[in-house]
């Protein structure tokens, strides 16, 4: 309300004396900038804004007015949102001239233009911004991107390297190597123990009720045997309940570091022999299959360059011939599968009564 009547009587005075004319529009034009946006849909309406200085305007004054409004349009900078500094600095009868624009009609050509170039700005804003949620991006969000088998591959070539040079997977996660490509094989181990296989252990041990000693049996073990024998009523060794007892686990194998797969031979004979029963023989067979499956892949990596047997080859080229034929042979699919086999074992594991 009150500025509002501050409007009208500026603008009454313009009938009486020409030169009022810059300063009714010029308070006109420092309104619309400086208005609040709760304000705009007063701004809007027709019959509230200024209305007395268009009537009073003559016609070749509105054409000179629409003339220069067009020219505006044009130009990249009137396009641009309006800071209130920007309208401070600006002479008066640019800030006039905006004052009706959102009022007049545009020209097809101007209006396609002027959609054209804010597409164009929106595109540019939009591509900037991905670039940089690719820089903001998490691990995680980084291997939700990345298709599960071009992971597992990398992880194959990861082994055949250090199958040739033991030290490789050491380097690895001690932070040695800091190259893209020893980066991404690093990214893609953890996704297979993180994503992978270790969710899944866990979810076996927690709906089990196996006791702890079985359990550390069963992890450092990398060899099991699972076989029936004649059935006894009697405590089972894993869960300690009374059970019908008919399978024998025998648990073998020596020791191994989980990351860099370095075998320890203290007491590389010893022997675990178990008998258990039925549901806690199953539950072994699918969680040491899991727990056990990047040891047994690596291995199978080392017998593949062990029988190469080619000599006084680079370790690059060695290892990208190797990987080559493994996929082309299905080698490197089939070991895929048989650990999306092992995963939906453990997914389909009823919780234990």
């Amino acid at each position: 309300g009150k500025r509002k009547g501050l409007s009208t009587s500026v603008m009454h005075d313009s009938d009486e004396s020409e030169g009022s004319d810059i300063l009714v529009r010029k308070v006109c034009a420092k309104r619309r900038c400086i208005m609040d946006e709760d304000e705009s849909s007063e701004e809007q309406q027709p019959d509230k804004t200024c209305p007395t200085e268009r009537n009073v305007l003559p016609t070749s004054r509105k054409q000179k007015v629409l003339a220069k409004l067009k020219e505006l349009v044009r130009q990249s900078a009137a396009r641009r949102s309006c800071s209130s500094a920007n309208c401070e600095d600006s002479n008066s009868e640019a800030t006039t001239e905006e004052e009706p624009l959102s009022q007049l009609p545009l020209t097809p050509s101007e209006g396609s233009e002027t959609d054209s170039d804010s597409m164009k700005d929106f595109v540019v804003e939009e591509e900037e911004n991905d670039d940089d949620d690719d820089i903001d991006n998490t691990e995680h969000v980084k291997i939700s991107r990345c298709d599960h088998y071009v992971h597992f591959k990398r992880i194959v070539k990861a082994f055949l390297i250090n199958a040739i040079d033991d030290s490789f997977l050491s380097s690895l996660y001690d932070g040695t190597r800091q190259k893209k490509y020893a980066q991404d094989m690093l990214l893609s181990l953890h996704y297979l123990d993180d994503r992978f296989i270790q969710p899944r252990l866990e979810n076996l041990i927690g709906t089990s009720r196996w006791k702890g000693r079985y359990k550390e049996r069963v992890d450092c073990y990398p060899d099991v045997r699972i076989s029936s024998k004649n059935a006894e009523n009697m405590s089972c060794q894993a869960c300690e309940l009374k059970r019908w007892c008919k399978f024998s686990v025998l648990l073998c194998g020596r020791l191994y570091n989980s990351k860099t797969l370095e075998v320890d031979d203290f007491m590389s004979d010893d022997k675990q022999v178990l008998k258990v029963g039925t549901v806690c023989a199953n539950r072994t067979r699918v969680y040491h299959n899991l727990k056990h499956f990047k040891y047994k892949l690596y291995r199978d990596c080392s017998s593949v360059v062990d029988l190469d047997g080619v000599e006084d080859e680079p370790v690059k080229d060695t290892v990208e011939r190797l990987l080559s034929h493994l996929e082309e042979s299905g080698w490197i699919q089939k070991r895929y599968s048989d650990l999306e086999d092992y995963m939906e074992d453990a997914d389909n594991f009823q919780e234990e009564k």
